[in-house]
């Protein structure tokens, strides 16, 4: 398989990368180059910047592919961009879209690719929608061959997977716990989410890539084990061998104090209970199994943020953030005690 990836060295595209390059596809990566040390020793690099059309146009002038899929997509005139680049040039475009784009709320806690797509709380989940929306109609009207992907929460093991943390990733919420210091969950804890580790995505992934069936389809691809938040939290208070000390703080309280966009990460998405309907992927790839318990997968997300210093990313702002919201729930719990 002759394959292109615009990007190609993020949390969910660098699992996919490695695994096709074991499996001895023929793959390219469309790159600028500035995460060169990621690039995985045997694919083909070609360096540019998707957002330079002729310059991108110039160098696969000569290339066709069996399936082109674009990471890095997130708003419709980057994908209008894509389909002058690519339309007779592949046998398979795909577009990586979210989870986020489903209804929210959910009208039924169980999610299948017939659950509407309405997010009023976000606006990155829009633009994904908006995406998908011009490229059905691509497909519809100039059979341009597009299947769609929808990620919900997907970590790697680079960055601990977390409902609230600030703008530098989740290193500081470990740090806390490490310190014994409280750790904010949002809500009282008892949503249902779901996380997927992303070598479990790419088994997924690859399962669609030169799928005939997948034409045309929009499939997500996540894990059937579906956890509460404060389990989640307490699995990763265990890896780090500490006690956790719990916080429950309301979403919307966060959302309204918060300098970053919470309401859509938060209220728009993770606030949510959901679980996956994943039987549309297993009837396209018979043989997908999300085999990474979430216990397992942030056991090793831990061990090897702690034993790489370069990860351990402070955020002190977020730290005092944290430190204020709590300290005005004593201080309301205070003087309604009296």
């Amino acid at each position: 398989m002759k394959a292109l990836f615009i990007g190609g060295t993020g949390t969910i595209s660098m699992a996919i990368t490695k695994q096709l390059l074991s499996q001895g596809c023929d793959l390219y990566l469309l790159n600028r180059g500035s995460r060169s040390g990621a690039l995985p020793e045997g694919a083909k690099v070609i360096q540019a910047d998707i957002r330079d059309e002729n310059r991108v146009a110039e160098l696969i002038a000569d290339l066709s592919f069996d399936v082109v899929a674009d990471f890095i997509a997130f708003e419709p005139s980057q994908l209008e961009r894509d389909f002058r680049l690519f339309n007779g040039k592949t046998k398979q475009f795909i577009f990586i879209s979210s989870a986020s784009a489903y209804q929210t709320p959910l009208s039924d806690y169980r999610v299948t690719e017939g659950t509407p797509l309405s997010n009023p709380y976000w606006a990155y989940s829009r633009n994904k929608i908006a995406c998908e929306e011009y490229l059905i109609r691509q497909y519809r009207d100039n059979g341009f061959p597009v299947t769609i992907v929808r990620p919900s929460h997907t970590y790697d093991e680079r960055s601990i997977p977390l409902g609230v943390h600030g703008g530098k990733g989740s290193w500081q919420v470990a740090k806390r716990m490490l310190e014994g210091k409280p750790v904010i969950i949002h809500g009282d804890g008892t949503s249902l989410w779901t996380m997927t580790h992303n070598s479990d995505f790419a088994k997924g992934f690859i399962g669609l890539m030169g799928n005939i069936h997948a034409i045309g389809e929009s499939v997500h691809i996540t894990s059937d084990e579906t956890v509460t938040w404060n389990q989640i939290y307490e699995t990763i208070a265990d890896a780090l061998g500490v006690k956790l000390n719990a916080v429950h703080v309301s979403s919307e309280f966060l959302a309204a104090c918060s300098k970053d966009d919470l309401r859509g990460s938060l209220l728009g998405d993770k606030a949510n209970s959901v679980v996956f309907d994943n039987a549309k992927l297993k009837r396209l790839v018979p043989d997908f199994v999300a085999t990474t318990r979430l216990d397992q997968g942030i056991k090793r997300t831990v061990s090897n943020i702690l034993e790489h210093p370069e990860l351990q990313i402070e955020d002190p702002e977020f730290d005092a953030w944290c430190d204020r919201v709590i300290d005005a729930l004593d201080q309301a719990l205070a003087s309604i005690k009296g």
